[in-house]
């Protein structure tokens, strides 16, 4: 009876040392099974080769730390923004943002160099925001997940400061869809009646160019404070 004890003991031991949980994905890399379904990194964790400064060029002010990539924190209308060198149409973009207190950024699609002297006269912005701690009133349109100031995210829930969200968009033709920490927070159509609507009634009805464009480039702002990112990856739909 003690022989069989000890091997039961024996056995357990072996089993608890061969089931532990499995590896965390390293960040910035891919699985076989994304490479698989189209996935491509647009940030490798160590450079910014496929980056570069919306109307400008070489990348300055942004920086790349033990895989992070964060923004300057001083923010800038009109310079700092950083796009994607290739250009995307029809895609699906997943991200992850952590943002320091009473900061703001976005994330941009469709974007055009020479359409305009800031980013956001181009492209459609995701919005990205501390929430909790922005210290000014804020309308609808202007919370995380937004499609900043044309349509209200709902249900949107930011973590708290210290924790990484997901960001995820879908463009596919004139359909959008925003997701915030896995939970699907705003849905439009570009271009339809709707769309033009608010656009006329809103912020870029003196904005010619803005969301006008059905391909272009990912850009990543440098606006108000600190904003950091990983795991930015893109699959074209």
């Amino acid at each position: 009876m003690k022989n069989l004890l000890s091997l039961v003991v024996v056995i357990f031991i072996a089993f608890a040392c061969t089931s532990k949980a499995p590896k965390e994905q390293p960040l910035n890399t891919l699985t076989e099974a994304e490479k698989a379904e189209g996935w491509k990194l647009l940030f490798n964790g160590t450079d910014l080769n496929n980056w570069k400064i919306y109307n400008d060029g070489e990348v300055t002010g942004w920086k790349v730390e033990n895989g992070i990539l964060s923004n300057s924190g001083v923010g800038s209308d009109h310079g700092g923004d950083i796009i994607t060198k290739d250009q995307y149409k029809n895609f699906e973009l997943y991200l992850e943002w952590k943002i320091a207190p009473k900061s703001n950024s976005g994330v941009f699609y469709h974007v055009q160099e020479g359409a305009g002297e800031a980013i956001y006269q181009s492209g459609p912005e995701y919005q990205l925001l501390d929430d909790k701690g922005w210290p000014d009133p804020l309308d609808a349109d202007q919370y995380s997940g937004a499609n900043y100031a044309m349509n209200a995210p709902e249900g949107a829930e930011v973590k708290p400061i210290e924790e990484w969200n997901t960001t995820r968009i879908i463009v596919n033709g004139p359909h959008v869809e925003h997701w915030l920490n896995d939970k699907k927070v705003v849905e439009y159509e570009l271009w339809s009646d709707d769309w033009k609507a608010r656009k006329e009634a809103g912020k870029w009805k003196e904005e010619p160019n803005y969301g006008i464009a059905e391909t272009g480039h990912i850009g990543l702002q440098d606006h108000g404070g600190l904003t950091m990112f990983r795991n930015i990856k893109i699959r074209e739909l």
